[in-house]
């Protein structure tokens, strides 16, 4: 049977039905069903169908026919909890993609009604106008839903100041399982009479609610929580009248387990007028946490812990990382924000603070924005750079985020540690200590079953601890399958017995979440690593150095975080900002990558056509492998994926076209005029046809002489004797058939450097358009042509200069996972410069001319394009140093991707996704631009992209420092 005949012949019965009744998508193909069988959880439950839901009228059709199949539904929105509570069998329901508008703002009440799936941060810009925030603020915030936050109870970084999204929630509209639906807020004794005396569901509802709160009231009363961060189990206590018999409030934290919300309203703070930073270093962890409640003695809005082992990963993964720097001495820190209505105020406070703890941490105070949103970038990626450790262990969530009352936090520390030793496990912690809460994450052994039963053992006696210091299993991300089966060594029987109640009076069916709070699912059940174990080799092709050439180690990266969900901000990932479609994010592309090699729901093996299509639309930008907070690299999975996928079977037509190219245009250089007349001419269409290249795209036009064939005087096979400050300037593709005039603009700069500038004698090539296409032998091949043909460069220890970024990248990077032990490939890899980085290093002199005319005033502004590749591989403080030493102003653009990517955005299907990423937020911002404001691209496809979409004509560096000096240069090729 046939991959595709499998999928039709696993389509439910009740998938027509379900598709008849709805405005909005439902999808039961394997490749989706495996992208939701997970959140950011250790679990994995592949669900029947997940519905896409435009409006509420959707959410009842699926309630209707759940209901009529016994369908278990589970609500998600960005599916970055760690408890396991967002994924179930039957129908989850994604708010994200559709139910996701503000649907009005009250700034005088400071009130916003909103939609599940509205994003936080999109909540925060809009009230941000009006002076006001949403006060939980998760370190997902730029992807969390408010449907998630209201599921999880989420408090985030702030809850000190603003507490958790129970106590910000006014209103709730929800959907039961039967159909009925209900307007859940504060109920006054008279309304609640009222709502009792009615004899239908909701009637039904509010009497056994009634009775509940009466029958527990004594023992809700007489065991309040010690910490402010409950978030197990249920919130009984706002059914008590002197909370208002609040049933929005008591809703929030059930994490879908008893209805479906549909909207919500939330109430609104204050945004301080301005912020400041205390950091505080400790001598360890401990000191650090026995200072907290001294600590919050003083105003403040934060109070946030981290710790030795995680700065120690920041400082391996992101060594440029300005945070860094801006840490006192310690092991162990404090960053303590403070805030009010001006920078005077904040700054007195945060003062205050560092005089007060002197004595016992080294202090610093932070009051400039950029530099506190370094340090709080740490703090929020921590999740993710705990899970890879220095030493390259696997770090897993599960004992994620229990808190104590925040004067118990030091001891608890110490015996968290004293336990973590027990067991034979190492952790790395960091959290919200201004309320106790603690995220870590544990090298637990989740592919044995001895291994399952010791994470189990481990979680008991976890568990006993925190509520022998008086705390909550969970303090922000809610119990899921994760903590469930261990709420009874927290709550006594009579408690769960009324959690039971509350659930069945809602949710009588048990459809709703089903396993989570009541009735669980054991916290050793579902286990992904266990249960989806690859099945086919997943040794690779590729070195994949990060994970001992393991894919299956590699996509286990993925912790389910989301940071590739962004809107906005660095370059992960642009084809899911395009398509807002889970499969195109990195997360999805991980997750089904491991699913393939499971073979469970994603079926064919290295052949599967559902992984195929989710990378199809990968750019393989390398945004994901600097943005990433645990470096997922999917531009060289993509490679190795494509390599097996194609092995010995014919390939799509733009492989042999974009991915020969540099055969192709080394043919063509015999007649580059007639080539140029044709690409161009009546024959284009059909040319474009066979080659599988997007009709909308002019090829490009090929220069009448290579920049090989312009300078045959500089050509050489080795360094020439005697030669001073030589350098060889490495004649990528892209440069020397189509744009010579930037080697020859650089030729000028680094002469006026004082170099020697010479390049081969003959054509050479990295092998990227093999590689990018999956075509990993042919690729090794021409690397290792190349490097041999060069050999004698790094022998003398003379520096390959790069123009073309990805060229440059690959080289220094890739070449080193296609041919790891071949040493002229190390060597060329050794001696590989980017131009900025040489002229950084060897300033060159201007022109006699230019010296002699008056300096401007102000340094001109340019823009900058940086290449993915450069963002990924490279760096921009060379260049920035480079443009800043010749009078220039660079104006970085966070802009993401420009969208064409190489072959990416020539290939056929891709036009339209290409063009959405440059729409994103490049192409807007270079329309912008005063007129005559000059825009650098380093990048080859950056330029073409430019070309095409913004009539603009882009410069090079090399021909930017060039004009600069007063050297002879060229506008364009």
């Amino acid at each position: 049977m046939t991959e595709t005949s499998h999928t039709a012949a696993r389509t439910p019965e009740f998938a027509t039905p379900l598709r008849n009744s709805l405005t909005g998508q439902a999808r039961f193909d394997p490749g989706t069903r495996a992208l939701y069988a997970t959140d950011a959880s250790n679990y994995r439950r592949v669900p029947s169908g997940v519905v896409f839901p435009r409006d509420a009228d959707d959410v009842a059709a699926t309630l209707a026919v759940a209901r009529d199949h016994g369908l278990p539904i589970t609500s998600r929105g960005a599916g970055t909890s760690v408890a396991g509570n967002a994924m179930g069998d039957g129908l989850v329901l994604d708010f994200s993609k559709h139910m996701n508008r503000i649907e009005h703002l009250d700034p005088a009440r400071r009130l916003a009604r909103v939609q599940p799936g509205v994003v936080l941060d999109t909540l925060r810009a809009t009230a941000a106008r009006h002076g006001l925030t949403f006060g939980p603020d998760p370190s997902t915030h730029s992807r969390c839903t408010l449907g998630g936050m209201i599921g999880n109870n989420s408090c985030g970084t702030h809850s000190v100041a603003w507490g958790k999204t129970v106590d910000n929630v006014r209103e709730l509209d929800v959907l039961l399982s039967d159909g009925t639906r209900l307007t859940l807020s504060r109920t006054d004794r008279q309304q609640l009479e009222t709502l009792c005396r009615r004899q239908d569901r909701t009637g039904q509802l509010y009497r056994g609610l009634r009775d509940l709160a009466d029958e527990f009231a004594p023992l809700l009363r007489a065991d309040p929580p010690a910490t402010t961060r409950r978030v197990s189990g249920y919130n009984l206590d706002q059914l008590l009248p002197e909370n208002g018999f609040d049933l929005a409030r008591a809703l929030v934290g059930s994490e879908g387990s008893c209805a479906t919300v549909l909207a919500a309203t939330v109430e609104l703070v204050q945004e301080p007028g301005a912020r400041a930073m205390t950091v505080l270093g400790f001598d360890d962890t401990y000191a650090a946490a026995d200072q907290v409640p001294h600590v919050r003695q003083h105003p403040t809005l934060a109070v946030e812990g981290l710790t030795e082992q995680l700065v120690e990963v920041v400082r391996e993964r992101n060594p440029n990382s300005p945070a860094l720097e801006l840490l006192p001495r310690g092991r162990s820190w404090l960053f303590v924000e403070t805030g009010g209505p001006d920078a005077a105020t904040a700054a007195r406070d945060a003062h205050a603070i560092a005089e007060r703890f002197a004595g016992h941490a080294d202090c610093a105070v932070h009051t400039d924005p950029a530099r506190m949103a370094a340090l709080w970038k740490i703090r929020e990626e921590g999740s993710g750079y705990s899970t890879r450790m220095t030493d390259g262990s696997q770090r897993w969530s599960g004992w994620e985020d229990a808190a104590v009352p925040s004067e118990n936090l030091g001891s608890y520390l110490r015996e968290f540690d004293q336990l973590l030793e027990r067991f034979g496990y190492r952790g790395a912690s960091y959290g919200h200590y201004g309320e106790g809460c603690i995220h870590v994450r544990i090298d637990f052994d989740l592919t044995s079953r001895a291994g399952a039963s010791d994470y189990r053992a481990f979680l008991e006696a976890a568990a006993d601890l925190v509520v022998a210091h008086g705390g909550s299993l969970s303090g922000e991300h809610g119990d899921g399958q994760a903590r469930s089966a261990l709420l009874p060594r927290m709550y006594s029987p009579q408690m769960l017995r009324a959690f039971d109640r509350f659930k069945t009076l809602f949710d009588p069916e048990g459809l709703h979440n089903p396993g989570v709070i009541t009735r669980p699912r054991g916290v050793d059940e579902d286990l992904r690593p266990l249960v989806a174990a690859p099945r086919i080799p997943s040794r690779t092709e590729l070195a994949l150095h990060a994970d001992d050439g393991d894919l299956a180690s590699a996509t286990h990266r993925c912790v389910g975080v989301g940071k590739c969900l962004n809107p906005s901000g660095g370059v992960m990932c642009p084809s899911y900002r395009a398509t807002g479609d889970e499969k195109h994010s990195t997360r999805g592309r991980a997750h089904l990558l491991a699913e393939m090699l499971s073979g469970k729901t994603v079926g064919g093996g290295w052949r599967s056509e559902q992984t195929r299509q989710a990378l199809d639309l990968c750019l393989s930008c390398k945004g994901c492998k600097t943005d990433c907070p645990v470096g997922v690299d999917m531009a060289t999975y993509k490679a190795e994926f494509l390599h097996r996928h194609y092995r010995h079977r014919p390939r799509p037509a733009a492989h042999y076209s974009m991915g020969f190219l540099p055969l192709w245009l080394a043919a063509a250089r015999w007649a580059p005029g007639l080539v140029n007349r044709v690409s161009r001419g009546r024959a284009a269409p059909a040319l474009k046809r066979l080659g599988g290249i997007a009709p909308e795209r002019d090829l490009p036009l090929l220069a009448r002489r290579s920049l090989l064939e312009s300078c045959p005087s500089r050509r050489a096979a080795h360094p020439p004797d005697g030669a001073q400050a030589p350098v060889l300037l490495f004649p990528d593709t892209f440069t020397n058939h189509f744009e010579p005039g930037i080697g020859q603009d650089a030729v000028a700069v680094l002469e006026a450097a004082g170099h020697q500038v010479h390049l081969p004698d003959t054509t050479v090539c990295c092998g990227l358009t093999w590689y990018s296409t999956g075509q990993l032998d042919t690729a090794r091949r021409t690397l290792r042509r190349t490097a041999r043909k060069l050999r004698a460069w790094p022998q003398q220890q003379t520096p390959v200069v790069g123009l073309e970024p990805s060229c440059t990248a690959f080289l220094r990077n890739d070449a080193l996972e296609l041919a790891p032990h071949d040493p002229e490939v190390r060597s060329l890899a050794a001696a590989t410069r980017t131009f900025a980085e040489q002229v950084d290093q060897h300033p060159p002199s201007p022109h006699t001319d230019t010296a002699s005319r008056p300096a401007r005033q102000q340094p001109e502004q340019v823009l900058v394009q940086r290449h993915c590749h450069q963002y990924a591989e490279l760096g921009f403080d060379a260049d920035r140093s480079a443009l800043e030493a010749a009078g220039l102003n660079p104006r970085v653009l966070d802009a993401g991707c420009c969208g064409l990517a190489g072959n990416f955005g020539f290939e056929r299907g891709h036009y339209d996704v290409s063009m959405a990423c440059a729409e994103d937020a490049l192409l807007p911002e270079i329309r912008s631009a005063p007129d005559g404001t000059e825009v650098l691209a380093d990048g080859f496809s950056c330029r073409t992209q430019l070309r095409h979409a913004a009539a603009a004509e882009p410069l090079h560096l090399a021909t930017a420092l060039a004009r600069q000096l007063g050297l002879p240069h060229h506008r364009s090729s």
